[in-house]
C-alpha cells in the first residue's frame, strides 16, 4: 500500500499526518492516476504469466531488488556465496539470485526469460559482463530462453559503444536495456534511463524513515563527507564554505583521495551526517549523478546538485535540453539545483531563516518523493518487460 503505516515498536504512526494532507491528496491521486493509467495498459495481458528470472551479477542489482522492488534475499548475509529471493508482481513472476557462486553454466536456469544485471564502467568489468552475455546468447540459439533484458551500470562518461552490437536493434539477441547516467541512445523505446541508486557495494541499507528523522531539529546546515580532487569545482566549493565561514554551520569532512572501501566508523560517520543535516552539498564527480544524491534522499536532507554537465558523451542529443540528471528531473525531484557554487552562500542563508515545521514539511515530501519514485521504477520497470517479453495479440 501507498499509506502503508510503518510501525515503530507498538505505536503506530503515519510520516504523512497533518495539514499535509491536502498536498498529500492531489499527489496521491497523481500517483493513481500514473498506476491506472499503467493498469489499462496491462489489461490485455492479464491472461498470461510471465517468470522472469534476474541475475544480479553487478552491486546495482541489489538495489534493483532490494530497493526498488522491496526484495528480500536468503541468506541475509551480504558475503554468502549464493543468494535468492522471489516475488509475485502482476501477472509475473520474479526470481532473483546473486553471489560469486552464480556462474554461467553453473545454476540452473529457471525462466524463459532472463535480466542481466552487469556492470560496464570499465575495460575489466566490461570483459566480464561480455562472457554473461555470450552465455545468454548460446541459451537463447539454444532455445533454453526466449528473451533477454540488461540492467546496465553504464560507464561515468557514456561511453557504451561495446554493448550496441548485442542489441536487437543492431542484429544482436538483446531486447532491452536499462542504462545509467544521461546515455545520448536514450530512446524510451528500448533504451531507457536507469537511477544509479545508493551505493549497494558499500552496503549502503534500505533505510525505513523513523519519527525522530522526520521531526526531530538537525544540528548542520549541510554536510560534505567525500573526495576534493585538484583544479575541481569541489575545491572552489571548499573555499566558499570557508570563507564565509559557513564551513562551521556544516558537517564537513574532505580528503584528497577516493576510497572504494569504508570503513566501519567512515561509513557510520557518513550516515551520521546525512541524518544530522538539513542539506547534502552533491558536487560533481566525474559524472553529476552519484550514489550521494539517493543516499540523501533516503534520510531526508535534502541534495543541492551542482546541475552541471560533465566532459564525456553524456546526454548529447536533441532529448536532452535540461541535461544532467533527465531521469530525476523528469521525474520532479524536489532538489535544489545549482550551476554554481557561488551561489551557495544565498541558499544557506535562506535555510537559517526556514523554522523546524518548514523543515518538517520539506523533509517529508522529500521522503514522499523518493518512494514515489521508486514504486514509479518499479511499475515501469515490470510493464516494459511484460509489453516486450509477453506474446501480443498481434499475431
Amino acid at each position: 500500500g501507498f499509506l502503508d503505516h510503518v510501525a515503530l515498536g507498538n505505536e503506530e504512526w503515519n510520516p504523512w499526518e497533518g495539514d499535509e494532507k491536502n498536498e498529500l491528496l492531489a499527489s496521491q491521486q497523481r500517483y493513481e492516476a500514473n498506476l491506472k493509467m499503467i493498469k489499462n495498459a496491462r489489461s490485455h495481458l492479464e491472461q498470461t504469466s510471465l517468470r522472469v528470472q534476474i541475475w544480479g551479477k553487478a552491486a546495482i542489482g541489489l538495489y534493483l531488488w532490494q530497493h526498488i522492488f522491496g526484495g528480500h534475499l536468503q541468506p541475509a548475509d551480504v558475503t554468502a556465496q549464493w543468494r535468492e529471493g522471489s516475488q509475485k508482481s502482476g501477472k509475473t513472476y520474479f526470481s532473483f539470485i546473486t553471489g560469486p557462486s552464480v556462474v554461467p553454466g553453473y545454476f540452473s536456469v529457471e525462466a524463459e526469460n532472463v535480466v542481466l544485471v552487469l556492470n560496464g564502467r570499465e575495460k575489466a568489468k566490461i570483459s566480464y559482463a561480455t562472457q554473461w552475455l555470450h552465455y545468454a546468447q548460446t541459451l537463447i540459439q539454444t532455445h533454453k530462453i526466449q528473451h533477454v533484458a540488461v540492467v546496465l551500470l553504464g560507464n561515468e562518461q557514456c561511453n557504451n559503444e561495446w554493448i550496441q552490437p548485442y542489441l536487437k536493434r543492431h542484429g544482436g539477441f538483446v531486447n532491452l536495456l536499462f542504462i545509467t547516467y544521461d546515455y545520448a541512445l536514450v530512446n524510451e523505446e528500448d533504451i531507457f534511463q536507469w537511477p544509479l541508486g545508493v551505493a549497494t557495494y558499500r552496503n549502503f541499507p534500505f533505510v525505513e524513515p523513523s519519527w525522530s528523522m522526520l521531526h526531530d531539529p538537525r544540528p548542520y546546515l549541510c554536510n560534505f563527507l567525500g573526495t576534493v580532487y585538484k583544479n575541481s569545482s569541489r575545491e572552489t566549493l571548499m573555499e566558499i564554505l570557508k570563507q564565509d565561514g559557513l564551513d562551521k554551520l556544516c558537517w564537513i569532512a574532505a580528503r584528497e583521495q577516493w576510497q572504494p572501501q569504508e570503513t566501519n566508523e567512515s561509513f557510520k560517520n557518513y550516515q551520521d551526517a546525512l541524518l544530522q543535516s538539513d542539506l547534502t552539498l552533491c558536487p560533481v564527480g566525474i559524472n553529476t549523478e552519484c550514489y550521494r544524491i539517493y543516499e540523501a534522499c533516503s534520510y531526508g536532507s535534502l541534495p543541492v546538485i551542482e546541475d552541471v554537465m560533465t566532459p564525456g558523451d553524456c546526454g548529447n542529443s536533441s532529448m536532452y535540453h535540461s541535461a544532467p540528471l533527465q531521469l530525476l528531473k523528469t521525474m520532479g525531484a524536489p532538489f535544489i539545483f545549482i550551476k554554481n557554487w557561488k551561489e551557495l552562500p544565498a541558499v544557506l542563508e535562506k535555510e537559517k531563516q526556514m523554522n523546524l515545521q518548514e523543515k518538517i514539511q520539506r523533509r517529508k515530501k522529500l521522503i514522499e518523493w523518493y518512494r514515489n519514485f521508486k514504486a514509479w521504477m518499479r511499475q515501469k520497470f515490470i510493464n516494459t518487460l511484460e509489453i516486450f517479453f509477453l506474446p501480443s495479440d498481434k499475431g
